[in-house]
């Protein structure tokens, strides 16, 4: 009888054990299918350095389009293209790869490219400066860059802080981009470059030694495919590699071909990643190797949403001569990696400076000029501690796009974004307009103060539907915006600083004209050249 006990008994048990078994392992598949399943663009819990070894992508959720990658030493630089942004084609800084910072420029002034992108033009949205390339070669940083409408520039520095040198127009000619020069062991220079209003072929030019020029009847077509573009030209292990993308049937994929000799001829190619158009298609970007020996590629995603092309760091495997992008599927083409081993110590700085207190002589370098400004229309030092915005009149009355004292800074996709910009608007005059905007092409939402004759009102035009708020009597006035990782701004206004009141409708950030959302704060006069308002402090708060 004990017995019959003891085995129903561990019979029972057995079964209560069995169950909560199987149980753990339907939970542990279900968990594992969550894990598995595609990661959805933009809903990013975590992104860049997360302090514990590890980093997520993308590293930095923001509008870095184009962007190319170079290690000189311990430091790795970036360089990304601006289009009409004043100062142009911005070069960033990072001891790691994940955590970087803006350094600098290489184009102090647009109208070296063409006097459209001045202030009084404002002709060049969509073009200006597209992709390029940074390079380090006799102790110097070289980089080159295309604009659709000029063509070819280079400039040098022997610190990527600058100075750099005024530009050089090394070709001449409409339907050129992504470019990239290339230093051979034996001294000579290349520069190799897609054109691509003639069917995309892409060549490669032999440079003078100074490389602001192309030698003459040296011009050797090296490939040609649906869409090929995003140049770059590695030499390694004594094989020659062009790296570069392409149109295919499910979207714009990674390619390399490989030959012995620098004028090929490329019969061996290779397909480095897959297209993904549901991760935005990882495509251009450049290939870089840390001290230690290991590969990565930094790219941005090409297809862009509201915060335009971020950029993403993905690890490569070598696998049969080939750098194979991201994880490495049966297949042998590279899929995309959200997350990975830091491939360096990280100090966990997290990313580029965007608060300014304007207590300096000049703009941090997160500032970037819609086009080319008027350098007598704004300044550091008439009010200490403030920026001055001087009012003129735009090239189109009413249209901020055609408005020349427009200062912008890129918008992040993150969980929560805050940005708040203190105004003191007592010298505005009659005709003008300023304050704080999202900007882009073709929409924007400009949040600000209309003047008329003396009376200051509150204002929020969204693609010109114009919400008018309460008159404004006192000196100064706070303008924040507040948006997530749907891209949907909600604008308030204080009139102390502490308490704020929301305002007009809700604004959905937006793509346009290749770029992603910016910030930005602006001042114009549809009357004449009179007025100015002066900024105490632009706050920008994201994680």
């Amino acid at each position: 009888m004990e017995l019959t006990k003891i085995l129903y008994r561990f019979s029972v048990n057995f079964k209560a054990i069995t169950g909560i078994i199987i149980f753990l392992l339907f939970v542990n598949q279900v968990i594992g299918q969550v894990a598995a399943a595609p990661y959805k663009w933009g809903n990013w819990e975590a992104w860049g350095d997360l302090g514990n070894g590890k980093y997520a992508n993308p590293v930095i959720p923001a509008d870095y389009s184009d962007i190319d990658c170079i290690r000189v030493g311990d430091d790795y630089y970036a360089v990304s293209s601006t289009f009409q942004y004043s100062p142009g084609f911005v070069i960033l800084h990072s001891k790691d790869l994940v955590n970087w910072e803006t350094l600098s420029h290489a184009v102090s002034n647009l109208n070296e490219i063409s006097p459209e992108m001045n202030w009084d033009k404002m002709n060049r949205y969509g073009t200006g400066i597209w992709a390029g390339a940074i390079r380090y070669y006799h102790n110097k940083f070289w980089i080159y860059f295309g604009t659709p409408d000029e063509g070819y520039f280079m400039t040098t520095a022997s610190n990527p802080r600058g100075p750099w040198q005024p530009l050089t127009h090394v070709l001449k000619g409409k339907g050129w981009d992504d470019c990239c020069p290339f230093l051979d062991d034996d001294g000579q220079l290349y520069l190799i470059g897609t054109n691509y209003a003639d069917n995309y072929k892409i060549h490669l030019f032999k440079l003078t030694a100074d490389g602001r020029s192309i030698i003459p009847g040296y011009d050797n077509i090296i490939h040609q495919s649906e869409g090929s573009e995003a140049n770059k030209l590695y030499k390694i292990n004594g094989t020659y590699y062009h790296f570069f993308s392409e149109v295919k049937p499910e979207g714009r994929a990674i390619m390399m071909e490989r030959a012995q000799k620098v004028n090929g001829p490329y019969l061996e190619e290779k397909q480095l990643s897959y297209a993904q158009k549901q991760f935005n298609e990882p495509n251009q970007g450049g290939l870089v190797q840390t001290k230690r020996g290991e590969w990565y590629f930094l790219t941005h995603h090409g297809t862009g949403d509201w915060e335009g092309r971020a950029v993403s760091l993905l690890p490569v495997n070598w696998v049969d001569g080939w750098p194979i992008i991201g994880k490495v599927s049966a297949e042998k083409i590279g899929e995309m990696v959200w997350q990975g081993k830091m491939p360096v110590k990280s100090r966990h700085i997290k990313n580029s400076t965007t608060n300014d207190e304007f207590n300096r002589t000049v703009l941090k370098q997160q500032w970037e000029w819609n086009y080319q400004p008027r350098s007598d229309k704004w300044s550091l030092t008439e009010r200490p501690g403030w920026l001055r915005l001087k009012a003129f009149k735009p090239v189109e009355n009413n249209n901020l796009l055609k408005a020349g004292n427009t200062l912008t800074q890129r918008a992040f996709r993150t969980q929560a974004n805050i940005v708040t910009v203190k105004l003191d608007i007592s010298a505005m005059a009659s005709g003008q307009h300023a304050g704080l905007s999202h900007f882009g092409k073709p929409g924007y939402a400009a949040f600000g103060i209309s003047c008329k004759g003396i009376v200051k009102t509150l204002q929020l035009n969204i693609k010109e539907h114009v919400f008018e708020g309460p008159v404004l009597h006192g000196r100064q006035v706070w303008l924040r915006s507040v948006w997530g990782q749907d891209g949907k701004s909600r604008f308030y206004y204080s009139i102390n600083g502490k308490e704020f009141y929301a305002f007009g409708d809700k604004y959905q950030l937006a793509w346009g004209a290749y770029r992603g959302d910016r910030i930005a704060v602006y001042c114009y006069n549809n009357l004449k050249d009179e007025g100015y308002i002066d900024i105490d402090f632009l706050h920008y708060r994201y994680r």
